[in-house]
């Protein structure tokens, strides 16, 4: 048989199990978290001097993501197996002050999702304040806003996770330091995802013809449209289902994550992943893991943006 014909075999065998596969919500146990820590890498992937402090932030004001405090629990492992980061969880809006940011290397904004109204994480925290007027709440939000710009800026590492980027959706200068805001998804399917240069240090963890995983297939708007970012994965347009009327894509593609540099810091974005179920996949752990070196800066790579 065709070698060609046999992985189209395989690989369509293997999404009709995915699509059998129900996302279910997986509860967050002693047993789920020694799965994950099996399937992490044994070391880190690049040389480091020394152990990096690592901020996974998970407050949210918007959609709740049932695989929040699993996220969190991974990084945790990936930090504790590899011996390369020590993680510190928070929900506290307290530590996007600059005294707080500049304890740690590397930041993870974990499914902060806002509110719809003003899509501002900030505002709608700070809002929660009844000794706070609406002008003094915008004002302290535009400066806490500042505080993580300026974080990246200079030298801070900023890891958004899925509906991370949702967090300032609004904002084109907290737009254009990610990449990109969210739009909109369509429902959760299998995603073929690709990888854009498989000789690419920070996607060398994936077959080099990408993997399938069940989850949103996310759209951008605003800074996006720039492509001032270096991206890693996507998937192709036609493959996706569901899409919103009169926005339909049948041709291109739609990056699923990218790294930017932003003055001396920099920014990874990665669309996956709502379900807890993708964690299993050691490929992806492997990837995370790699993209925290990357943003502590213990790996240089190429960075270049595609729309420049």
């Amino acid at each position: 048989m065709n070698k060609s014909i046999f992985y189209a075999i395989v690989f369509m065998s293997f999404l009709g199990s995915v699509k059998a596969q129900s996302m279910q919500e997986v509860e967050l146990t002693e047993a789920w978290k020694d799965k994950i820590y099996e399937l992490a890498p044994e070391k880190a992937t690049f040389p480091f001097k020394e152990k990096k402090k690592v901020l996974i932030f998970s407050l949210h004001t918007g959609f709740w993501h049932w695989v929040n405090p699993h996220t969190e629990a991974m990084f945790e492992i990936l930090g504790e197996k590899s011996g390369a980061f020590e993680v510190t969880g928070s929900t506290d809006i307290a530590m996007m002050e600059k005294d707080q940011l500049s304890k740690y290397d590397l930041v993870v904004f974990n499914n902060t999702n806002s509110k719809p109204t003003y899509r501002n994480l900030f505002v709608d925290k700070l809002s929660e304040d009844g000794s706070m007027d609406s002008v003094a709440v915008w004002k302290k939000a535009a400066q806490l806003e500042n505080n993580v710009l300026n974080y990246v800026k200079k030298g801070g590492g900023l890891f958004v996770i899925h509906g991370g980027n949702t967090t300032l959706n609004n904002s084109m200068a907290f737009s254009k330091l990610i990449g990109g805001s969210f739009d909109y998804h369509p429902k959760q399917q299998p995603i073929h995802v690709r990888l854009v240069d498989p000789k690419h240090p920070l996607v060398q963890a994936f077959p080099t013809d990408g993997f399938v995983h069940t989850d949103e297939p996310y759209f951008y708007k605003n800074a996006y449209a720039e492509l001032d970012f270096k991206p890693l994965l996507y998937f192709n347009n036609a493959e996706i289902e569901g899409q919103k009327k009169g926005q339909e894509l049948t041709e291109g593609v739609t990056y699923v994550a990218w790294i930017r540099k932003d003055g001396k810091g920099r920014v990874l974005y990665s669309s996956p992943s709502h379900n807890a179920q993708s964690f299993e996949n050691p490929d992806l752990l492997q990837f995370f893991l790699d993209g925290m070196q990357y943003l502590a800066g213990d790996v240089k790579v190429d960075e270049t943006p595609i729309g420049k």
